[in-house]
């Protein structure tokens, strides 16, 4: 005779087993690298010290 199978075990299983699926899938799809992340910030941080750098100056005192 086979083994005896508790149905809510068996369920609860298979849903994690679908959430991690999804879960891998979403990491594939939408997912970045570690060195992906570090450049994507060093641009980021790259283009805004850049912009800075091209502001004008303006009086202090708030006028034009």
């Amino acid at each position: 005779m086979g083994e005896v199978v508790n149905l809510r075990m068996a369920r609860k299983r298979k849903a994690r087993q679908d959430r991690e699926a999804t879960a891998e899938q979403n990491r594939i799809t939408h997912g970045l690298t570690r060195a992906e992340r570090d450049l994507a910030q060093k641009t980021r941080k790259l283009d805004a010290t850049r912009l800075d750098r091209h502001r004008r100056d303006t009086p202090e005192d708030g006028q034009s």
